[in-house]
């Protein structure tokens, strides 16, 4: 083989192996690129001050409309949010329930950055069960309520804070709604053909909006957010009625790490207090609830063993779970 066709020969060789080596090195760049999170600089949420602040509510007794304990934790609720520069305002209702009896409720609105027009909604219920109608024991007594009402709160107060304190600020604003009056509905395994027994502030809310004329991008409603053993399919009603806001925090969620928590699948539909604030306010509002999965023929119940008993304490409260939807909502606000 005469020279000029070796050198030709090498030529090639060079030039296929520099194709090679480009071809894996912008498939490997490609890779990296599609399977790298697009996290954005946001507070690092304390699960330890969450569960805290989860601890005082069951610490004041169960939050049940009328009581001592529920007095007290209103105005810790009000206090706190004060202390953290929101702007806070109250809307005193009544309504009347299953039994027909009047209830004073109080839901609370507290407002971080109200100039800003873009604004964000997270909301919870404050009060607690007045009985344990699921429990075997001590049925007509009231539970904790450490998940189911407290978690929530616990979650937004923490949030409420790190919003305040960081130097970084979301460049929307945020509101945090606490409905009353939320798990006033009838007993299990009572039916007493009466519509909307359950979610009563939430319902009085949405049809008298304050502050007037509020209208927020959307909503996300936290319920029974943790305990241990947790996951939030997305909740059927809320794919319904905001499809493209489940995506966009489950998908936060997953950037983060949660997937295992914020499950890629559908769950039941629930009424919650998201579902008067979409069909009375027509403001989107979407719902993180812990719902269980269910083996064919189970007699388990969706919302875990404690709900609605007195196994609802401080026992079950897990601060990875707390942390997760914490950090999640910290990555959906700041990536407004």
């Amino acid at each position: 083989m005469n020279r000029s066709r070796i050198a030709l020969l090498l030529l090639l060789v060079f030039v296929l192996t520099g194709l090679v080596y480009w071809f894996q090195s912008s498939n490997q760049v490609s890779e990296e690129n599609t399977s790298t999170p697009t996290l954005v600089e946001t507070p690092t949420f304390n699960p330890d001050s969450a569960y805290a602040y989860v601890k005082q509510q069951v610490d004041f007794g169960p939050r049940v409309p009328g009581t001592n304990g529920h007095q007290k934790c209103q105005e810790w609720i009000i206090a706190k949010l004060k202390s953290y520069g929101l702007q806070v305002s109250t809307q005193p209702f009544t309504a009347t329930n299953y039994a027909g009896k009047v209830l004073k409720g109080t839901n609370i609105m507290a407002q971080f950055q109200p100039e800003i027009g873009k604004r964000i909604l997270l909301a919870a219920h404050w009060d607690s069960r007045a009985v344990a109608d699921k429990d075997s024991i001590r049925k007509n007594e009231p539970i904790d309520a450490a998940n189911d009402g407290g978690s929530g709160v616990g979650v937004m107060i923490e949030l409420a804070r790190q919003l305040s304190s960081s130097s970084k600020k979301p460049s929307v604003g945020v509101d945090f709604l606490f409905f009353d009056l939320e798990d006033t509905g009838e007993p299990h395994g009572v039916d007493t053909n009466i519509q909307n027994t359950w979610a009563l502030g939430s319902q009085y809310w949405a049809a008298h909006i304050f502050p007037q004329n509020y209208r927020p991008f959307y909503g996300i409603l936290l319920d029974m957010v943790g305990a241990k053993g947790a996951v939030f399919p997305q909740e059927y009603g809320s794919m319904q009625y905001a499809p493209t806001v489940v995506r966009s925090i489950w998908s936060a969620a997953a950037d983060l790490g949660f997937g295992h928590l914020f499950l890629q699948e559908e769950g039941p539909g629930i009424t919650d207090d998201h579902t008067a604030v979409n069909e009375v306010a027509k403001i989107q509002m979407i719902d993180i609830i812990d719902l269980r999965p269910q083996a064919p023929g189970s007699m388990g119940d969706i919302f875990g063993p404690y709900h609605h008993t007195h196994g609802d304490n401080l026992s079950i409260i897990d601060p990875k779970t707390l942390q997760a939807v914490g950090q999640t909502l910290l990555q959906v606000l700041y990536r407004e």
